[in-house]
């Protein structure tokens, strides 16, 4: 999915605001983390995750895995923490983050 610059300022304005809701520990991906992850972006559509420690190139392919695996885009990436966005058209208004934060 294309953000246009716009969306991608709004979404890291929401991002800013959210607390991680996966961490990422020594193990890395595994089953059970991509399905927490795919749970999350199906209630939440806009979630912050907790990478491992490590250098940034490892941190941008940890970040960019998890988008792949999960179906979602990678909107920003700064420091431990990803942003992951994949939109659902029926989510629940009170837990969609982008609902919630809409202007």
């Amino acid at each position: 999915m294309q953000l246009d610059n716009a969306t991608i300022k709004r979404l890291k304005g929401i991002g800013h605001e959210l607390k991680p809701i996966v961490m990422i520990g020594n193990k890395g991906i595994t089953p059970t983390i991509t399905e927490e992850i795919d749970r999350a972006l199906t209630d939440h559509e806009l979630i912050k995750v907790k990478l491992p420690a490590g250098t940034k190139e490892e941190r941008d392919i940890v970040g960019a895995e998890l988008a792949k695996a999960a179906n979602a885009s990678l909107v920003h990436s700064i420091g431990r923490m990803a942003l992951l966005l994949r939109k659902n058209p029926n989510a629940n208004p009170k837990l969609s983050n982008l609902a919630r934060h809409a202007q």
